[in-house]
């Protein structure tokens, strides 16, 4: 397909196909949320291995999507993404069809590989087939996919639960995944940039290692302790093989992801910024519904419709946020955005046991319009400086760190949960010399741990601040052809 050639692209047909097949695969991420503790309940099983459903299935997110640019380029990205959600289908219905905690997790994780490849996948088919000039809206609504996902799916999980059972939030994604897979073959059309002489198998293991090592070391460490050797030789393995899989790809005549891309020092700065609000992002998705449901015991469902006004809210906002894009640029919203998140994420830091469902809601909202601001800019910023020959390597590389940042952030808060938890039940026994409430003295340790992990992801979105002022809104295509014009006048003169 040629540079010309995407005028001629129809915009609406295809983003159909993409925004159908982006929903359903990330509402498969948000429905399992709100499931935690009845899947503790219904399987038997703990917090700590109940958490893998949502923490495997992020890595495993992560560790393919350095494989979607070899992929794409060798197969073509519409072929990739149909055979993506033809994967993710199948898996859907074992997951459906568990029968023990190992099972679900394990077919989580599968399903996590299928979906890792869409989101790169589609992204890298919008900045290779989508006019330039529509590309901030496309990813708007691209951005829009993944806000409606979290919006429903916390509501549709909770309905489904409520009124069937668990195995329903699987069965549930197979018809979409079914019409997805058909659209998504007759409205993208088929096209092939280049085509990779050469497969980097050993890239591919350091990666898949490397990020194994971090994830399980900082999952597993408050229950090994940090001073362990098993958690400390994990994270020196992880760094170590991180570091080897950089120096390969650097290399390497064909890398499996051309870390060049960095040399761009915008799409660097942005990729930054998204990853730190990716991790306080998932404070709020992990956070919020094990509170309302361990701790004010809220039915799945009545927790999704406490989340949905919050989730419709960043929904909404994101069209506007496409159109604001390219009159004001993404420097104003991503600052607007990450204060209002700092803010909403705070004021969730001081959650009391009986706090008022009002209080979350609004605080959510807050949060969640945050996000809408900052999310699209931060992605669009510097995607739309990659040439289209190397989209489809920064668009891996985008969404392989947020997904393993993902990971790591969810691993991060239950630990941190765990952890801080115990510290709490210990001072608040010898605050009341052994006399207290003991299922109430655990019901508000569980409460202050959870704001000590809010206080943390505030912390984390602020350190986004101050790189936000770095990047700045692109001239117009004409008015820089007047400043180059006006600079040579100044020279002759």
């Amino acid at each position: 397909m040629s540079t010309d050639s995407t005028h001629h692209i129809r915009f609406w047909p295809v983003m159909i196909a993409i925004f159908l097949g982006s929903f359903v695969t990330v509402l498969s991420m948000s429905t399992i949320n709100i499931a935690i503790p009845v899947l503790m309940n219904e399987l038997n099983s703990s917090l700590s291995t109940m958490q893998w459903t949502i923490t495997g299935f992020m890595l495993a997110m992560g560790t393919v999507a350095p494989l979607t640019g070899f992929l794409g380029d060798r197969f073509s990205y519409k072929r990739l993404y149909v055979f993506a959600l033809v994967g993710f289908t199948v898996t859907s219905a074992l997951c459906a069809l568990a029968w023990d905690p190992a099972s679900l997790v394990f077919f989580r994780i599968l399903q996590g590989c299928f979906t890792g490849l869409v989101m790169p996948a589609t992204m890298t088919i919008i900045y290779q087939v989508v006019p330039r000039e529509r590309q901030a809206m496309a990813i708007s609504l691209w951005s829009l996919s993944a806000m409606l996902a979290p919006a429903f799916g916390p509501t549709i999980s909770g309905w489904l639960i409520d009124n069937w059972n668990w195995q329903f939030m699987f069965w549930f994604n197979v018809p979409f995944g079914i019409v997805s897979i058909v659209l998504a073959f007759i409205l993208i059309p088929y096209y092939r940039l280049n085509v990779p002489k050469a497969f980097d198998f050993i890239g591919l293991l350091t990666v898949v290692v490397g990020s194994l090592s971090l994830l399980i070391a900082i999952s597993e460490g408050h229950k090994w302790g940090w001073s362990d050797v098993k958690t400390i030789g994990l994270i020196a393995l992880g760094i170590i093989v991180i570091g080897l899989f950089i120096w390969r790809e650097l290399k390497v005549k064909v890398p499996l992801l051309n870390l060049r891309v960095f040399r761009n020092g915008r799409y660097t700065i942005t990729l930054i910024i998204a990853s730190i609000i990716t991790i306080s992002l998932y404070s709020g998705t992990y956070l919020t519904p094990l509170f309302l449901q361990q701790i004010q015991h809220v039915t799945p469902l009545d927790s999704g419709l406490i989340l949905l006004p919050a989730s419709l809210a960043m929904a909404i906002a994101m069209p506007a946020v496409g159109k604001l894009y390219g009159k004001i640029g993404p420097m104003r919203l991503m600052i607007a955005g990450i204060a209002l998140i700092a803010v909403g994420t705070l004021a969730l830091s001081w959650l009391s046991v009986d706090v008022s469902h009002g209080y979350i809601i609004f605080w959510m909202l807050v949060r969640n319009i945050g996000i809408a601001l900052s999310t699209m800019p931060a992605s669009n910023a510097g995607m739309e400086e990659i040439p289209r020959e190397l989209s489809g390597h920064a668009s891996s590389i985008n969404n392989w760190i947020r997904n393993v940042l993902g990971s790591f952030a969810i691993a991060l808060f239950t630990s941190m949960l765990a952890s801080r938890q115990t510290v709490h039940v210990a001072d608040l026994k010898s605050a009341a010399e052994g006399a207290g409430d003991q299922a109430a003295i655990g019901v508000q340790a569980f409460t202050m741990s959870v704001n000590d992990v809010y206080l943390l992801a505030t912390i984390i979105v602020l350190v986004s601040l101050p790189i936000a002022l770095l990047v700045r809104k692109k001239p117009k295509p004409e008015m820089a052809v007047a400043s180059a014009a006006d600079s040579g006048k100044s020279a002759t003169a």
